[in-house]
């Protein structure tokens, strides 16, 4: 297989014979990695491995953490923490993916490493039970709250067609470096939930996005600021029921993962993944439209790792 054929390969045929959550097979999906000389790549995408392992071998192969941090800077690390959830069922970003993310920053060179997420539950308590507090912190990284209107400042979003304004957290308007690790699963309002999307935690009025165009809102504050390394974990996905999840029979074990610094071909290569089409996901084909990023990925350099 051409190595710019990423998921691509029986992809029409597999979404057209399965059901709306239906998931192409991971064989499929990936090609096991042969060592290709040519970098950089665009995309680093991993399967078979625990969430820190496949960190350790797609960060390396995008050139190391210090490709993207360099020694003194403040670094946001904004994972999902959205959901009084548990790991298993899938609503919030695996807690050793974001230990190895915090841990590769401080490694090269971090001043200070913030991990923070506006969450829809009691922030305290999700930031607890995600287990995102415990391991975050245990890598050296410090926990912010978002759960105030006074840590937001407003910013002006000028390419934005239905938003215009967005209160943004001061975290985030401080930070250096920031890096989005979303985790791949559904979404009743916007299909799917990805790196786009996870900036929704990022702001503090969600619920005008619901009121004037989700799909719209979504790409808009992608132009705001495009993330300096996006992280999709797609160990475990929530496959129905999200954002939230019902019981842990909801999710199914995928251990992928998806490095980039392109949001939209990111969510283009996870999308595939869930077994859609991106072009069917408003948010990625307004985004692809508007030119934040690249939504067709057999354009692009992508080296897969199969551990």
């Amino acid at each position: 297989m051409d190595r710019r054929k990423f998921i691509s390969s029986s992809v029409t045929a597999g979404v057209a014979a399965g059901t709306a959550w239906s998931f192409l097979p991971l064989d499929k999906v990936f090609a096991a990695a042969a060592n290709d000389p040519q970098l950089p790549y665009d995309m680093v995408a991993v399967m078979g491995g625990e969430p820190a392992a496949m960190f350790d071998k797609a960060i390396a192969a995008l050139g190391g953490m210090k490709s993207f941090v360099k020694s003194g800077q403040t670094v946001v690390v904004k994972p999902n923490i959205g959901w009084d959830r548990k790991p298993e069922m899938a609503a919030n970003t695996h807690p050793e993916l974001v230990a190895a993310v915090v841990s590769h920053c401080l490694k090269a060179g971090a001043k200070e490493v913030l991990v923070l997420d506006h969450s829809c539950d009691n922030w305290i308590k999700a930031y607890a039970t995600s287990g995102i507090e415990a391991a975050a912190k245990q890598a050296g990284a410090r926990l912010v709250s978002a759960d105030a209107e006074s840590q937001y400042q407003t910013v002006s979003i000028p390419k934005g067609v239905r938003l215009k304004t967005a209160k943004v957290h001061q975290a985030i308007l401080n930070a250096d470096v920031l890096i989005n690790v979303p985790v791949l699963k559904h979404h009743d309002g916007a299909g799917i939930s990805l790196c786009m999307k996870n900036l929704m935690g990022i702001v503090w009025d969600r619920g005008f996005w619901h009121r004037n165009d989700l799909q719209q809102c979504i790409a808009d504050m992608a132009t705001w600021r495009k993330p300096d390394l996006n992280i999709v974990d797609g160990y475990r996905v929530l496959q129905k029921n999200g954002p939230k999840g019902v019981t842990a029979q909801d999710a199914v074990l995928r251990k992928s993962l998806i490095l980039s610094k392109d949001m939209v071909a990111a969510d283009s290569a996870a999308a595939r993944i869930f077994g859609k089409e991106p072009a069917t996901i408003g948010h990625i084909r307004i985004a692809n439209e508007m030119g934040i990023g690249v939504m067709d990925t057999d354009k692009l350099n992508i080296h897969r790792i199969k551990l």
